[in-house]
């Protein structure tokens, strides 16, 4: 069975965390997604443990299910370095041995703990109970592993289970990179709220036997993900070489001769794409055969908000967000599967803007420095490029 899956959510117990990332929220939004499967997110807060055996029922192996959505425990780690760690768990009694096993001064208040533990330890530590761990998005610039390393290896003393490639890079750019040719990728929203753009924005669409965490783990270990959806790498917030306080993006080689600082006074953070690039060995991707498609998507609310002039949340672009899943039965179908004749029944701009989208002819201005990249779509160019729609069948 096909399952898109994201694996790397916060709770709202999470710094940053809307306070209505719960399950009886976060369960409708991911089905509206067009999810199978959703990561709980911070499993080493007791507090939320709690909540996710009251409000789930167990269906064994791993899983936890609400209103039709299954979960499984997942959590993300601050370890040595502020590097971030993403870890996919057996059940719930693991992750609270493991939560009295980690030395961290926070895990009670904040959903993704903080220690002085390396990687390598952390990976020890977890591995001994059977779970799956990998750098969370390796390559960004504040708490991706590659920010301090320039080889995985040096982080985790031995192979971890795979790699998230975060918001800011794709498969293209990762493939660059010889030592990740061995490795699964797996691409998550790290959502720390249930709006539509957020949840699901990018999913792993994977092989599983059944849904259980030990059909997770087989698949992630023999290379079962036969898609990754994302984001096209620049709407990330690290995608450029840019200034945290003005957002202005630099050269790098400018940024460097700066001392990494802005004439407005602000500190530069080096984008994704030039990391990648000190660290690649090869100019262009070097896909290995096991490898799958990495599929761009744009969230469809910053599309209807782009066309409509509208902020993302408001009632105008959420109603019609709304009304175009209800139409089609998830985002995913209303981006990729659905006919832009029947999309124009009910929307005509936002036929117009998805159709840009398929054709790869909207413009991004490029994120950095912690801002969103966004979209600027022009009706004139449209149909500029190659015309031939992605879908599920033939991506």
């Amino acid at each position: 069975m096909l399952v898109n899956a994201d694996f790397h959510v916060h709770s709202c117990f999470s710094s940053a965390s809307s306070k209505d990332m719960l399950i009886k929220n976060m369960a409708p939004k991911a089905k509206s997604k067009g999810l199978g499967l959703l990561g709980t997110g911070d499993a080493f807060h007791p507090g939320w443990l709690d909540i996710i055996e009251e409000t789930t029922v167990y269906s064994g192996d791993g899983i936890y299910t609400y209103d039709d959505m299954d979960f499984v425990l997942t959590t993300e780690v601050e370890g040595k370095n502020r590097i971030h760690h993403l870890i996919i768990i057996p059940n719930i009694d693991i992750a609270r041995e493991l939560s009295e096993k980690l030395v961290s001064k926070n895990k009670n208040v904040d959903g993704r703990p903080r220690t002085g533990y390396t990687g390598a330890e952390i990976l020890d530590m977890v591995r001994q109970y059977d779970c799956l761990i990998g750098p969370a998005h390796a390559f960004t610039p504040w708490t991706g592993m590659y920010k301090s390393y320039d080889s995985i290896y040096d982080c985790y003393g031995k192979k971890p289970d795979f790699v998230e490639l975060g918001l800011s890079a794709d498969t293209d750019m990762a493939d660059t990179v010889l030592e990740l040719k061995d490795f699964p990728f797996l691409t998550n929203s790290d959502a720390h709220s249930p709006w539509p753009h957020r949840l699901g924005r990018e999913f792993n669409a994977m092989e599983l036997k059944d849904i259980s965490f030990s059909s997770i783990k087989s698949s992630i270990a023999s290379n079962k993900i036969k898609a990754n959806y994302g984001l096209v790498p620049n709407l990330g917030k690290y995608h450029m070489t840019a200034c945290t306080k003005c957002y202005k993006i630099i050269d790098p080689a400018i940024a460097k001769e700066n001392k990494m600082k802005c004439e407005c006074g602000g500190r530069v953070k080096k984008g994704v794409d030039f990391r990648i690039s000190e660290i690649a060995d090869y100019s262009e991707p070097k896909h290995p055969e096991f490898r799958p498609k990495y599929v761009h998507l744009m969230p469809l609310a910053e599309l209807i908000s782009t066309v409509y002039d509208k902020g993302v949340t408001t009632k105008t672009v959420q109603g019609k967000w709304q009304k175009l899943v209800d139409a089609f039965g998830t985002e995913i179908d209303v981006l990729i599967n659905a006919s832009l004749e029947d999309i124009s029944k009910i929307d005509l701009k936002v036929a117009s803007v998805i159709e840009s989208f398929r054709n790869n002819t909207i413009e991004v201005v490029p994120g950095g420095g912690g801002q969103y990249g966004h979209i600027v779509f022009n009706e004139s160019v449209k149909k500029s490029k190659a015309t031939k729609t992605v879908t599920l069948d033939n991506f």
